[in-house]
């Protein structure tokens, strides 16, 4: 094993320990919930082209929503590893720039876990991040 693979598995095992810890269960539901939105709204273009929306929004509780932020957890990040993987193997396209968002939900989930979501976000060049991040006049 290579010393970048087992720094990957370390972290990854770390996070679903503080998974586990904050929600009473593993993240792999929350996985392969996001491996099934994306498989499912997967489009064939042309032969060997399958796009995938880039844009998944992950709904959870308020109590996991806030102990996850409390600790300062990165879980939209590892959500996201984690999804670029899934999308590598299956040799998929994403329509822009990958992003998973974990938010709090406004409403009640379903059995108190999570929801998720897909839609394509349009991708936004590199000029308008940098024009983004110049301070303003004034």
């Amino acid at each position: 094993m290579s010393a970048l693979s087992a720094l990957e598995e370390a972290l990854e095992n770390r996070w679903e320990a503080l998974w586990a810890r904050v929600s009473g269960r593993e993240p792999v539901e929350l996985v392969d919930a996001l491996r099934r939105e994306c498989d499912s709204n997967a489009v064939v273009c042309r032969a060997g082209r399958v796009l995938v929306p880039n844009a998944y929004d992950v709904e959870l509780p308020a109590g996991v929503h806030e102990e996850l932020a409390r600790r300062g957890s990165r879980v939209g990040q590892a959500l996201t590893d984690r999804l670029a993987r899934h999308a590598a193997r299956h040799g998929y396209e994403w329509a822009g720039p990958l992003a998973v968002h974990v938010r709090r939900s406004t409403t009640e989930v379903p059995n108190g876990r999570f929801r998720v979501a897909s839609s394509v976000m349009p991708h936004v060049s590199a000029d308008g991040f940098q024009r983004a991040a110049r301070p303003g006049p004034g």
